[in-house]
């Protein structure tokens, strides 16, 4: 694996010397303007103090990018730079650089990239932006790699520290992202003439746990392993999409303790467009949890696990796979406990006329293993969404989902709440480009 990073270095800037430099640059200048609001009542767990959810609660969010875009032959340079607020916050503390990247390519499909990037892949259910949950994410990493006839090899490094420190590594914690250090690669093949892209998969994470005080027992790196793949064939009207992951090694959980954990997801969604006008889908995903754990009346014990085997999704896109009100994963179950999730669903899609989208979807959800005294089925939820794009760069997005959920629901987000959960929300986006040149 070195002696392959080193080629890739040593043999960039050979490449990109001997492409056309007489190539124009180009230099855009566009914002970003995304407003969020929601309505939403139950369906969350209770805080550590055991407040009950409220009723009702609701909140406009505001986020504003400022995006600068700069290439030349073999050269790329972006710039995002973000602020997020709720409306009425005092102040700009959510005023950070969101992307900020330069990335050196070749002719020959050989490329380095360096900086702050988000980082999507596949259908991002493990790695995505999460660009609906407003902050989103993003990395601070090297990607290099080779992308040609069909093939894109991608080797992700990084390595975070709090401060800049000559003579020890520093504890690190809520930093930009949890982990300390992260290797990933990724490979993906386009077999066009069949049509079938399948890409694989593994990630190694290495994540602190314990306290920085504690000088007895002093924090250690914990390193978990994913891996695993996707596939996605899709003939004229169909569309049929696949996915397998585990991950291994030792997990820090909420509280910074680790244990040894063995999880695993699977997920199958098939697509049927027989008209531009409307169509079909229908999928499963299992995502593997905790083997037992009793549930008393008015919450639930938690038990020490010897070996953790609730799945996480990592850094995915959540909001897209397991409703777009995610119960389970981007709102967790009281004290980040999870049984793991089967998630049956079946949806119908469509654009009435060129401007306006729409879908209405159906999740059967159920727990992935047996809960003492208690059923799998956690509940019904129902999502309709719609866009109606004005212009180019501005569009406006509407939902509302319902949920009926069961004891066994209630029991885990510890609420009565989650048995009739409503939830309302519209994202307005509007994203000019102010200024392009080229000289």
């Amino acid at each position: 694996m070195k002696q392959y990073l080193l080629a890739i270095l040593l043999a960039l800037p050979v490449s990109i010397a001997a492409q056309d430099a007489e190539k124009k640059n180009q230099f855009d200048f566009s914002l970003d303007f995304y407003t969020h609001g929601e309505i939403c009542a139950g369906g969350l767990p209770r805080s550590q103090d055991n407040t009950p959810v409220g009723n009702n609660s609701a909140f406009i969010l505001g986020r504003t990018r400022v995006i600068l875009d700069y290439e030349r032959s073999g050269l790329q340079a972006h710039a995002v730079i973000q602020n997020k607020a709720i409306w009425g916050t005092k102040g700009n503390q959510a005023l950070n650089l969101y992307e900020g990247w330069v990335k050196m390519s070749a002719r020959n499909g050989l490329f380095a990239q360096l900086g702050r990037i988000a980082l999507s892949y596949d259908d991002e259910r493990i790695i995505g932006a999460n660009d609906f949950a407003t902050a989103a994410l993003s990395h601070d990493v090297l990607r290099m790699g080779y992308e040609g006839h069909g093939h894109q090899l991608h080797v992700i490094l990084g390595y975070n520290q709090n401060a800049e420190n000559v003579y020890a590594n520093t504890y690190y914690l809520n930093g930009a992202q949890f982990y300390k250090t992260m290797q990933t690669v990724w490979y993906h093949y386009d077999a066009t003439k069949i049509p079938l892209g399948v890409s694989l998969l593994f990630m190694n994470m290495g994540a602190q746990a314990g306290s920085e005080e504690d000088k007895y027992n002093p924090p250690t790196t914990q390193y978990q392993q994913m891996w695993g793949g996707y596939f996605n064939y899709h003939p004229k009207y169909l569309t049929l999409e696949g996915a397998y992951y585990r991950q291994t090694g030792r997990q820090v959980d909420m509280y910074l303790q680790y244990g040894p954990i063995r999880a695993w997801m699977a997920s199958g969604k098939a697509t049927i467009q027989p008209s531009d006008k409307y169509g079909f889908v229908v999928g499963y995903d299992h995502l593997s949890g905790d083997d037992f754990v009793p549930v008393g009346y008015g919450g639930y014990s938690l038990i020490h696990h010897d070996v953790q085997r609730g799945f996480s999704p990592m850094f995915g896109s959540r909001s897209k796979f397991y409703g777009i009100l995610d119960f389970f994963y981007e709102s967790a179950y009281s004290h980040g406990f999870t049984p793991g999730l089967q998630n049956a669903y079946v949806g119908v899609f469509g654009n009435p006329t060129k401007k306006l989208d729409g879908k209405v979807t159906y999740h059967y959800l159920a727990t992935a293993t047996k809960i003492q005294d208690l059923q799998r089925e956690l509940g019904h939820s129902f999502e309709l969404e719609a866009t109606y794009r004005f212009t180019k760069d501005i569009k406006l997005t509407a939902g509302y989902t319902f949920m009926t959920g069961t004891e066994t629901m209630r029991r885990l987000k510890n609420d009565d709440s989650s048995k009739n959960a409503h939830w309302g929300w519209f994202s307005l986006t509007i994203s000019p480009t102010l200024f392009t040149t080229k000289w």
